[in-house]
């Protein structure tokens, strides 16, 4: 597997496979064409929701106000549900044309050109291995990562600062989020709710969700947040780390260790499946990033090996065929309030997998596999296309609905 610093990356939304992954490509072009025009074609998912994404905006802001970005909705005959094409023009004539993909989490390719190889990092590429691996040395998961990749411990730090902002800045900020949805910001008022009713159960779920809040409508906003795995999920794993902070008195050393097990899991994941909603539907985002929270907070609070590989599947056994509809092609409904369900159910499977891990039968590599299948096998229209579900049917409050 590469490394975590691949999969943890700040950056701005509202996407990472529609907006950090297309803006690596064109400063690619315009670095080795600085004198030339272009024209972008966009394809599969980056089509049917790039308006809503900011895909054109990111685009010409690198490329030039007068780039022409075609969206084409009607070709099918793609490799990747996120292609584009990219011609070069000299003086309006096309000079070179390319494809390229975003491939998930900010990554690309570039059809014709040498791949950007990273090392693999991790040698091991399945939970049993890494499992059996920590077992015989008898070291934590996050030890493992540490001892993979020893500068992993900084680059966690600063992921983490990045992280806390993002929730700062969300609870801070109000009003309406672009786009023309009308959705307003509700994590402050979240936040501010959390004394009204004084017990136990009210107070969590509502500052665990105005975290989530927080950062999910930084990021609707184009805010700087953390892809944790990608960044329609940001708001889901920094939630439930900085709840159990503030509340548990857990250690920022044991953060950091949390946060390594939860990048270890988002590898798993994006090694063996996929966390591209455009490619296997919003439990390859959401799910993975609830899998990921439950496990790094297992790895907190210091449970064993088979109670956090429990509370891992758990997250992505019951996210399973969870589609990725988001309205008008917007980062934000459904998509604010699943990152705080998604958080909460995160907590809910460390509750399970405290006192139940004994009587599991699903291992964790293969609900991943799992998974994967779950997603291929979901109707296109439902991966992240919004041609059906919520972003079909919903109708905006003007409307009548």
């Amino acid at each position: 597997m590469k490394s975590l610093k691949e999969l943890f990356q700040v950056g701005c939304g509202p996407s990472s496979s529609h907006t950090m992954a297309p803006q690596k490509i064109a400063l690619f072009f315009l670095n080795r064409f600085p004198d030339k025009k272009f024209r972008v074609t966009l394809y599969g998912s980056l089509a049917h929701t790039g308006k809503g994404h900011g895909t054109d905006t990111v685009l010409k802001k690198v490329l030039g106000a007068d780039t022409e970005v075609i969206f084409d909705t009607e070709e099918v005959n793609i490799e990747h549900p996120n292609t584009l094409d990219i011609e070069v023009l000299d003086e309006g004539k096309v000079v070179l044309r390319r494809r390229a993909y975003s491939l998930g989490g900010g990554a690309y390719s570039i059809a014709g050109e040498p791949e950007v190889i990273t090392p693999e990092v991790y040698p091991l590429n399945h939970f049993s291995d890494i499992k059996a691996y920590c077992l015989e040395k008898d070291i934590r998961l996050s030890d493992y990562v540490f001892e993979t990749e020893p500068d992993m411990k900084d680059y966690l730090e600063k992921i983490w600062d990045a992280m806390t902002d993002s929730i700062k800045r969300g609870l801070s900020a109000e009003g309406v989020l672009p786009g023309g949805l009308g959705v307003r910001r509700k994590a402050r008022f979240l936040y501010l709710q959390r004394h009204i009713d004084e017990s136990p159960e009210t107070r969590e779920n509502r500052l665990v969700c105005s975290y989530a809040f927080a950062v999910a409508e930084e990021n609707a906003a184009g805010g700087n947040i953390v892809t944790a795995p990608t960044c329609g999920s940001a708001g889901v794993l920094p939630a439930t780390l900085y709840y159990v902070q503030k509340t548990r008195n857990v250690t920022r050393d044991a953060i950091i260790r949390g946060l390594a097990v939860a990048g270890l899991i988002g590898n798993l994941i994006k090694r063996n499946a996929s966390i591209s909603g455009a490619e296997c539907g919003c439990q390859a985002e959401i799910g993975s990033a609830s899998a990921m929270a439950a496990g790094g907070l297992a790895e907190i609070f210091e449970l064993g090996i088979d109670q956090i590989e429990y509370a891992t599947e758990i997250s992505i056994e019951h996210h399973l065929g969870l589609t990725c509809d988001p309205v008008a092609g917007l980062v934000q409904i459904p998509c604010i309030e699943r990152n705080a369900v998604a958080a909460m159910r995160a907590l809910n499977a460390l509750s399970l997998a405290d006192f139940l891990f004994a009587t599991r039968t699903v291992s964790l590599d293969t609900i991943i596999e799992v998974m994967y299948e779950t997603g291929k096998d979901l109707n296109k229209r439902y991966r992240e296309t919004s041609e059906a579900g919520i972003a079909k049917l919903y109708r905006t409050p003007d409307k009548g609905v």
